[in-house]
């Protein structure tokens, strides 16, 4: 490929260096918001132009959709890379690597010894903006790769869904945080706490089939995670029966409370142990997990002591049903769109590049070419100069090596 014109050239440069600035903040989760978004969209807005032709063009995709090799790695899969030679695949693990990105933020923000009103406020935008990115590639550009990733890949539909289901719960976390601490109606925290449990549970459901070694360590997380939502939502159902005077069925939700917590913490446990990728964590130790246990023994006490002396009434065999949909609270993902097209890229532009004058420009001609050349000299060479044609053939491979291929550091 080459470019016939300045702008072209400038168009060459300006992506080479809005790339490597991407993937220079990626890496790091410490980065303000302010710093890695204009990053994202800078680079965004030179790609499409190697995705998708000016307005005035008729064809759908870019001529140069296929000029350019990119790799990546997979975010489960180990450090081998995947190479595609299209764009697209570029722009989607742009994107998936960008929604990653919010999700470590989120995380470095959350992990901070005291964390303040604004502080949840920008978990919680970086986890919706998270799953907003995510959802809108998987809608709208993984269906347009012409090939195939690797199954377990960013790319696989079932990886797709349980990170969104992943990163959404998690913004509804914050949610159910804020709820607790202004103390809101017992019912809807029990209702948000439940769908927040059966989002967890989906993310966990679509990736069952996979890898046992490489998921498994996710896998856990995400039934931990379950189990533990679960018996708080089991735990509030049962405040907000006892409130209604209806305290053998109080006493069952709260049994059922204590339970979902014990199997939570043994799936603690488990996650504590197993090797996979992902950070190595005791989530049965944080603070945020230990302070519920507490809370399900003394209001369960209070239940059965409060029925046995007032109530009297019958503890049934099986929980009372929860809350099937919070009346409100309910996170969903943002809704994400591509910055538009760099200005730079015009039908003029576009034009001045030259796709016939790649190298190689023709496998069969070039096949024919190479054995006329290797006769030629063979009925010419010594065997002193044998040594010296192989170091050639060495430095003409390596140089196309760099003019063909585009490596993700």
């Amino acid at each position: 490929m080459v470019a016939t014109d300045a702008n072209a050239l400038k168009i060459c440069s300006d992506l080479k260096q809005a790339r490597l600035r991407f993937l220079e903040l990626t890496p790091n989760p410490n980065h303000e918001i302010d710093t890695f978004e204009p990053a994202l969209a800078l680079y965004l807005s030179l790609l499409r132009g190697l995705v998708q032709v000016p307005e005035d063009e008729s064809s759908d995709w870019s001529k140069l959709r296929h000029s350019i090799r990119f790799r990546w790695t997979h975010s489960v899969l180990g450090t081998i890379p995947e190479a595609h030679n299209d764009a697209m695949f570029e722009l989607v693990s742009v994107l998936q690597n960008a929604a990653f990105w919010y999700m470590k933020h989120a995380a470095k923000v959350a992990a901070q010894d005291e964390v303040t009103m604004e502080d949840s406020k920008e978990v919680h935008r970086s986890l919706r903006r998270g799953a907003g990115i995510l959802k809108h590639c998987q809608e709208e550009w993984v269906n347009k790769l012409i090939e195939s990733t690797a199954p377990g890949g960013d790319s696989d539909p079932r990886v797709y869904t349980a990170y969104v289901n992943q990163t959404t719960a998690e913004a509804q976390e914050v949610t159910i945080a804020r709820a607790i601490d202004l103390k809101h109606n017992s019912a809807l925290v029990s209702a948000l706490a439940f769908e927040t449990s059966k989002m967890f549970t989906t993310a966990a459901d679509s990736i069952e089939s996979l890898d046992e070694v490489k998921f498994g360590h996710w896998k856990r997380y995400l039934r931990l995670k379950a189990k533990f939502y679960m018996s708080y939502a089991y735990n509030y159902s049962g405040d907000n029966l006892l409130s209604q005077d209806k305290c053998g069925e109080a006493i069952r939700s709260l049994q059922e409370a204590k339970k979902c917590y014990l199997e939570a913490e043994n799936l603690c446990k488990e996650y504590a142990k197993i090797k996979g990728p992902g950070t190595r964590a005791k989530p049965d130790r944080h603070q945020f997990f230990r302070r519920l246990f507490p809370i399900v023994n003394r209001t369960l006490e209070k239940c059965e002591r409060e029925n046995g002396m007032i109530y009297h009434q019958k503890v049934p065999f099986d929980a009372p049903p929860l809350e099937l949909k919070a009346t409100y609270g309910l996170v969903s993902p943002d809704d994400y769109t591509l910055p538009p097209l760099a200005p730079i890229w015009s039908a003029v532009t576009y034009a001045a590049f030259d796709l016939t004058k790649n190298l190689p420009t023709n496998s069969s001609e070039k096949e024919k070419s190479d054995e006329t050349e290797k006769q030629g000299k063979e009925e010419k060479q010594t065997k002193k100069e044998k040594p010296e044609k192989k170091e050639k053939q060495g430095e003409q491979r390596k140089t196309r090596g760099r003019i063909t291929t585009c490596k993700r550091s």
